[in-house]
C-alpha cells in the first residue's frame, strides 16, 4: 500500500514552485502546486492555473474556484477537506489551453501528487485532466460532455484510484445550462463516496 507521506508532498510543493521545465516558468508571478488536506480521500484536478490562481498562488480561486467550493459544500465537504490542483501548474498565456507538450512536462509533478496523497477518488475538472489520467490508463478519451459522471477504474503504480470526470466549473460560467450537468454529476460523486464508505465498513469521519 502507498504511503501517505505529508513531508514529501512538501518538498514536490517546493520543487513545483522551482519548475523550469517548460516555457510557461518565464510569465508566472507563482507556480500553482495545489492545496489541501494531504491525506485527502477526493482529489479534483482541474486544468491549468487562471489570472487569479497566477497572483495568488492557490488553485481555483476566481470565479470558477467558488462554484467549484459551493459545489464542494453542496455535497457535505468544505475544501479543506479534499485536494484541489491541476495537471499544469502555471498559467498558460491569456487562460490558453494547455498545450500537450506543457502537460507532458509537468505531469510527472501530478503523478507524484497522487502517489503522495494516495486519494480513494480523483475528480477531473474538464478534458485536460481527464484525457490525461485516462489515456495513461488505456482508456480512449472522448468528448468530456459523453463521458462526465462515469466511474472509471484507473491505476497510478500500486494505487487503485476511482475516477470519475466532469466538467470544469468555468464550463458553467460560459453557459449556465452546464450548471445543472455539474450538480448531478456532484450528486453522483456524494453518493459514491457513500458506497465506496460502505463498502470499507467504515464511518464517513473516518473517511477522510
Amino acid at each position: 500500500m502507498p504511503v501517505k507521506n505529508c513531508q514529501e508532498l512538501g518538498e514536490l510543493e517546493k520543487k513545483i514552485k522551482k519548475c523550469t521545465k517548460c516555457p510557461l516558468h518565464a510569465n508566472r508571478k507563482n507556480a500553482v502546486p495545489g492545496e489541501g488536506n494531504p491525506k485527502a480521500t477526493i482529489m479534483f484536478i482541474g486544468e491549468a492555473p487562471g489570472r487569479n490562481e497566477d497572483i495568488e498562488g492557490r488553485p481555483f480561486v476566481g470565479a470558477a474556484g467558488r462554484l467549484l467550493t459551493d459545489l464542494i459544500e453542496g455535497i457535505g465537504l468544505k475544501r479543506e477537506d479534499v485536494y484541489i490542483t491541476n495537471v499544469v501548474k502555471c498559467r498558460p498565456p491569456n487562460n490558453r489551453d494547455p498545450k500537450p507538450d506543457e502537460i507532458d512536462a509537468c505531469s510527472p509533478y501530478l503523478d507524484e501528487q497522487i502517489r503522495c496523497i494516495a486519494p480513494r477518488i480523483i475528480v477531473t475538472l474538464g478534458r485536460h485532466s481527464t484525457k490525461y489520467l485516462l489515456e495513461k490508463n488505456g482508456y480512449s478519451f472522448r468528448s468530456i460532455l459523453k463521458i462526465h459522471g462515469r466511474v472509471y477504474n484507473i491505476k497510478i503504480d500500486s494505487l487503485n484510484v476511482e475516477l470519475i470526470p466532469t466538467l470544469h466549473p468555468a464550463a458553467a460560467l460560459y453557459n449556465p445550462r452546464l450548471l445543472e450537468v455539474l450538480k448531478e454529476d456532484f450528486d453522483k460523486i456524494k453518493n459514491r463516496i457513500k458506497e465506496v464508505s460502505e463498502k470499507k465498513k467504515i464511518g464517513l469521519e473516518r473517511f477522510f
